[in-house]
């Protein structure tokens, strides 16, 4: 599959910001004295924005500073993971991002402005939530084996809309067809929310819409829920099946957080970060809030997040081989 060339490029800008970030900052016992910024490199309203904007109150509750949520949308992430990359390591501008940019971005694109590995701090994952696989509320496919037999029937006529190349959504899609044995029409858009809207006005026959997103669509009716990626079924929709359910088992996917600093960021900063955000995952005020979008909240110290990173990884690195997405 032959996508649209992005070149991201390595600015002026990138080299003085690896130099920068060269020099460590030193400590600062009262961690933290001002307002520091978290980038959410997604448009405000989607899944990331909410995540990162519940993080930043909690953050702003419990350490007496205020974090403030900085939306920097373009290129699946990578610009705003790229200015957080160049940023000081202080403390003071962090990011929130999904798998898309950590774990995915590096295989599709050979010149991203970051390198996941070098130039970021992990500070721990926050949350994961799945995506429904949508259609229009009176389409006249409801269930998964009929949009997969719709798709063998006419291969190649069965569109869906996703964030943009690269994200998870767009991914998804490409591993259930090449379980199912289909070809699907790939249709990128600015973002998630554009992608389920255009499911709502019939520019595309489907979308896989994170649940946090989806819900309140798929509870008004403008939306039909087939299907869902996770391994259980969400409360708020019990008669949803899971994909294994629905006939395709083995397959799961998500859009997983992490919140991130850049490297050479002092390991205090780092240590009281990644405490203060487990606290408040764990707090009742928070976590219920989360549950109750059908968002996992998930948390883990920077010490696990390599391996995990390892294996979310490799598993879309897999996807990207065995489908042949290239970005050119």
């Amino acid at each position: 599959m032959t996508l649209l060339r992005r070149d991201f490029g390595r600015s002026a800008l990138g080299l003085l910001g690896a130099a920068a970030m060269a020099r460590p900052a030193a400590a600062q016992p009262g961690y933290p004295t001002r307002t520091a910024t978290i980038v959410a490199p997604f448009a405000a309203g989607g899944s990331t924005d909410i995540i990162a904007r519940l993080v930043a109150g909690q953050l702003s509750a419990r350490l007496g500073q205020q974090f403030v949520v900085d939306n920097r949308a373009s290129a699946n992430g990578a610009v705003g993971s790229g200015s957080v990359a160049r940023a000081r390591p202080d403390g003071y501008t962090l990011l929130v991002t999904p798998n898309s940019t950590y774990a995915i971005n590096p295989h599709l694109y050979a010149n991203l402005p970051y390198n996941q590995e070098r130039d970021f701090a992990p500070i721990g994952l926050l949350a994961s939530n799945g995506f429904f696989v949508c259609v229009r509320g009176d389409s006249r496919i409801r269930t998964l084996a009929e949009l997969i037999a719709a798709a063998r029937a006419a291969p190649d006529t069965i569109s869906y809309g996703s964030g943009g190349i690269g994200s998870a959504n767009h991914l998804a899609p490409e591993m259930l067809a090449g379980a199912a044995g289909i070809r699907l029409q790939h249709v990128p858009y600015r973002g998630g929310g554009p992608a389920m809207q255009a499911v709502i006005t019939g520019e595309v026959q489907m979308s896989f819409v994170d649940t946090v997103v989806a819900l309140p669509f798929v509870r008004s009716g403008e939306l039909r829920a087939l299907a869902l990626t996770s391994d259980g079924r969400l409360p708020q929709t019990p008669d949803v099946p899971t994909l294994a359910e629905a006939g395709l088992p083995g397959i799961t996917a998500s859009s997983d957080f992490a919140m991130f600093a850049p490297a050479a960021t002092p390991e205090a900063i780092i240590q009281r970060l990644s405490a203060t955000v487990a606290d408040s995952l764990r707090a009742p005020e928070l976590r219920d809030r989360l549950l109750g979008m059908a968002i996992e909240p998930v948390g883990g110290t920077p010490g696990e997040f390599p391996a995990y990173l390892a294996t979310e990884s490799a598993k879309w690195r897999d996807v990207i081989r065995a489908r042949d997405i290239r970005v050119e």
